[in-house]
C-alpha cells in the first residue's frame, strides 16, 4: 500500500514538473512565430476573412440568377363542390431570368465588392503585422530597460548610504543628502513606471497571439537588423494603402448598384417560368370537364416581361443608391487624403528619429567613457594621495548617470524601430521583412550595457 502511494506521489511530481517545463518552454516566444500566432487568433483578421467569404458568396449569387431555379411542392387537401384553385398531388415551379439589363451591372458591382474586401483583409493582416511586430520590440525594450532602472536604483540607493556616510563624517551637507535620496526616489518612480508599462506590452502582446500572458517574454535573436534609413527611403513616394484601394473599389461597387437601379426604369426584364402539376383523383375535379378532356398531367412554360413605365419607388431607389455612391467616393476621397499626410508625415518622423536615436547613442558612450574615466581615476586615487582625489560619490554618480542615459537609448531606439517597422508596412516590405526574419534570423545592435 505505501509503496503505491510512493508511486503515485512520483507520478504527479513527474507531471507537474512536466507541466513546469512546458509553460517555461512556451512563456517565450521569438518574433516570427508571435506574428503567425496573431495572424491565425486575431479578430480583425477573422472579420475580414469572414467578409471576403461573404463578398464571394454575393458573387455568386448574382451570377446564379441565370441558372434556373426549380421549386417543388404540393397542393393537397379536402374539398367541396367545385374544387377550389390546383389541388395537386405534386407540383414543380421553374424560374429564372433571361433578360435584365440590371444585372450586369449588379455583376460588377458584386466583384468589386470582393476586390475590396481582398484588398480590407491585406490591410487587416498587415494592421496586425504591424501591431504585433511594434509590441514585440516594445516588450523587448520594456524588458531590457526594467533590468537597467533595477541596476540605476541600485547605484542610487548606494548613493545614498555613501552621502549619508559623508555627512556623519562631517565631509557633506544635507542638502547633498536630500538630493541623493530625491534621485533615489524619481528612479524608483520609473521603475515602477516601466514595471507597469511591461505588464501591460505583455498583455496586448498575449491577447494579439492568444497564448498566458504570466511569463511571457521575447526572444531578442529573433528581431532582424534594421538598417537606419536613408533619405531616399524616407523622401521617398509611398504607394497607396490597400485600405485607400479597397475604399475606391467600394464606392466604384456602389456606383454601379446605383446604374443598376436606374436601369430598372423604363427597361423590360425578361423572366423564363415553367410549371408541372399532378392534380389528384380524389377532389373530383374530372366531374367538372367534358368527359375524356380532364388531364392529370399539366404543364406550361412560357416567358414573363415585366416592363415599368410608372413607378415612383423604383425611382427613389435609384436616388438612394446614387446618395450612397457619391457617399462612398467621398468617403474614399477621405481616406486618400488622410493616407497621402501620413505617409509624409512618418518620412519626415523617421529621420527626425533616427537623428534622436544617435545622439542618445553618442550620450551614453559619452557617460560611459565617462565612467571608466572615474573608475581608473578612483584607482590612481587610491595608489598617488597626492594626485586629484576622486571619491565613491563620483563613481555612483556616474554610474547613475550611465544608466540613466542607457534607458534614455533603449527608449529613443524603440521610437526609431517603431516608426521603421510602419515605414515598411506603407512601402509594403514588412512582410519581406518577416521573412528574413524567419529565414535568416540576426541581433539587432544592442547598446552598450
Amino acid at each position: 500500500m505505501h509503496r503505491q502511494q510512493r508511486v503515485a506521489a512520483l507520478l504527479i511530481l513527474a507531471a507537474l514538473a512536466l507541466a513546469s517545463a512546458v509553460t517555461s518552454a512556451h512563456a517565450q516566444v521569438s518574433l516570427v512565430s508571435a506574428v503567425d500566432l496573431a495572424l491565425k487568433n486575431n479578430p480583425r483578421v477573422r472579420l475580414a476573412q469572414a467578409d471576403v467569404d461573404k463578398s464571394t458568396a454575393i458573387l455568386k449569387e448574382s451570377k446564379d440568377v441565370y441558372i434556373p431555379a426549380i421549386t417543388v411542392g404540393s397542393g393537397l387537401g379536402y374539398s367541396y363542390g367545385y374544387p377550389l384553385g390546383q389541388p395537386s398531388v405534386v407540383n414543380a415551379q421553374l424560374t429564372g431570368a433571361i433578360l435584365s439589363w440590371s444585372q450586369r451591372d449588379y455583376i460588377r458591382a458584386a466583384r468589386l465588392g470582393l476586390q475590396a474586401a481582398v484588398l480590407n483583409l491585406n490591410e487587416a493582416r498587415a494592421a496586425v503585422e504591424e501591431d504585433t511586430v511594434v509590441t514585440y520590440l516594445a516588450l523587448d525594450r520594456d524588458l531590457a530597460r526594467e533590468q537597467a532602472l533595477d541596476e540605476e536604483l541600485s547605484r542610487a540607493e548606494q548613493l545614498v548610504t555613501i552621502v549619508t556616510d559623508r555627512l556623519n563624517a562631517g565631509v557633506d551637507t544635507g542638502i547633498a543628502l536630500t538630493q541623493a535620496k530625491l534621485t533615489a526616489a524619481q528612479i524608483h518612480l520609473a521603475y515602477l513606471n516601466a514595471q507597469d508599462e511591461t505588464a501591460t506590452d505583455r498583455m496586448r502582446l498575449a491577447h494579439l497571439i492568444g497564448l498566458p500572458s504570466t511569463n511571457l517574454s521575447t526572444v531578442p535573436d529573433s528581431v532582424p537588423q534594421l538598417g537606419a534609413p536613408t533619405a531616399e527611403q524616407a523622401s521617398g513616394t509611398l504607394p497607396e494603402s490597400p485600405s485607400v484601394a479597397a475604399a475606391l473599389s467600394s464606392a466604384e461597387s456602389k456606383q454601379r448598384i446605383a446604374w443598376g437601379d436606374q436601369k430598372k426604369l423604363y427597361r423590360p426584364q425578361i423572366f423564363l417560368a415553367g410549371e408541372y402539376s399532378l392534380f389528384a383523383k380524389f377532389n373530383n375535379y374530372q366531374l367538372y370537364f367534358p368527359p375524356n378532356t380532364f388531364r392529370y398531367n399539366n404543364a406550361g412554360i412560357g416567358v414573363q416581361i415585366s416592363w415599368p413605365i410608372f413607378d415612383h419607388a423604383l425611382r427613389a431607389k435609384a436616388q438612394e443608391s446614387a446618395a450612397d455612391a457619391a457617399h462612398a467616393f467621398a468617403e474614399y476621397d477621405s481616406a486618400r487624403i488622410k493616407d497621402e499626410e501620413g505617409h509624409a508625415q512618418l518620412g519626415h518622423s523617421t529621420r527626425t528619429l533616427a537623428v534622436k536615436a544617435e545622439v542618445a547613442d553618442l550620450e551614453q558612450q559619452l557617460a560611459s567613457q565617462q565612467l571608466a574615466s572615474i573608475q581608473t581615476q578612483l584607482q590612481a586615487s587610491a595608489a598617488n594621495t597626492n594626485g586629484p582625489q576622486r571619491t565613491p560619490k563620483d563613481q555612483a554618480n556616474a554610474e547613475i548617470d550611465e544608466r540613466g542615459k542607457f534607458v534614455t537609448l533603449l527608449n529613443s531606439r524603440f521610437d526609431l524601430q517603431q516608426a521603421q517597422v510602419q515605414l515598411m508596412r506603407a512601402q509594403g516590405s514588412l512582410d519581406s521583412w518577416l521573412r528574413a526574419a524567419a529565414a535568416t534570423p540576426a541581433r539587432s545592435p544592442a547598446p552598450n550595457p
